[in-house]
């Protein structure tokens, strides 16, 4: 493997991409900006295509699709600023504290799904495959110096960060609707189960709690059952079947 580019292909990861998304939102600063600039929670799929197409160009595209999907979302995310007002923090899509944030919940939640279904990298693997994670946030301005320089340091933001999340009303009903997926494909609506139980399950335990989910022994072990299974199909399948979003989302950047 060499770093993000091994890695990221793998489309199991996409069983994480709920829990960050979930994750961004409990930022008030991030949750607000998409409550009040983004109608993903009314098309969900708009955004699964942008973060994905984002994640596998920088990952894996050329140099030239790379330069594409970041104009796109800077483009995109320019007039998402607001004030503070009651109830409702100040925010700012192109601020770099909210970028490494966004970037930390993509790489931490890929790699809770890696470490469920694959067995653990090599310490050197595992080193280079965070520091390439830094370009998700350095491509849209994040000083580079802002990614912490290890994985512990990594730990020490990460742990200081959920301390901080809130969810508000506002979050809530964007969750909530999200969740609902009530103007997905029917393809999407039936998978929904599914995307419910990896989303909910996980989430860290204080999140969780942060969006009043439940969470019983019976969904732990659906959970644990899925991973499982998941852990045995990724051995028997070829890599050009797994990659296969990877290839199909490059094919859609121009």
């Amino acid at each position: 493997m060499a770093g993000i580019a091994g890695f990221a292909p793998e489309s199991v990861l996409l069983a994480s991409a709920g829990r960050a998304i979930l994750l961004q939102l409990a930022n008030p600063a991030v949750g607000h900006g998409v409550a009040r600039h983004s109608n993903f929670a009314a098309d969900p799929l708009s955004r699964l295509h942008a973060t994905l197409g984002y994640v596998y160009a920088l990952s894996n595209g050329t140099p030239e699709q790379q330069r594409l999907v970041a104009a796109r979302v800077q483009r995109a995310h320019r007039p998402v600023r607001g004030v503070a007002g009651p109830g409702r923090p100040a925010y700012d899509a192109g601020d770099p504290a909210l970028q490494l944030w966004v970037a930390a919940t993509l790489y931490a939640s890929a790699i809770q799904v890696y470490d469920a279904v694959f067995p653990a990298l090599a310490p050197d693997a595992a080193d280079a495959v965070y520091r390439d994670y830094a370009v998700l946030g350095t491509a849209l301005g994040m000083p580079a110096a802002l990614w912490p320089a290890t994985r512990a340091d990594f730990t020490a933001y990460w742990e200081r960060s959920l301390g901080g999340l809130a969810v508000d009303a506002t979050i809530h009903e964007v969750a909530r609707e999200l969740l609902a997926a009530r103007h997905a494909p029917l393809w999407i609506k039936a998978a929904m189960p599914l995307v419910r139980l990896l989303t909910v399950g996980l989430l860290p335990p204080s999140v969780r709690e942060l969006y009043e989910f439940t969470w019983s022994r019976r969904q732990e072990r659906l959970l644990r059952g899925f991973f499982g299974t998941a852990g045995v199909l990724v051995r028997i399948t070829p890599a050009r079947i797994r990659q296969a979003p990877m290839h199909y989302y490059l094919k859609r950047v121009r």
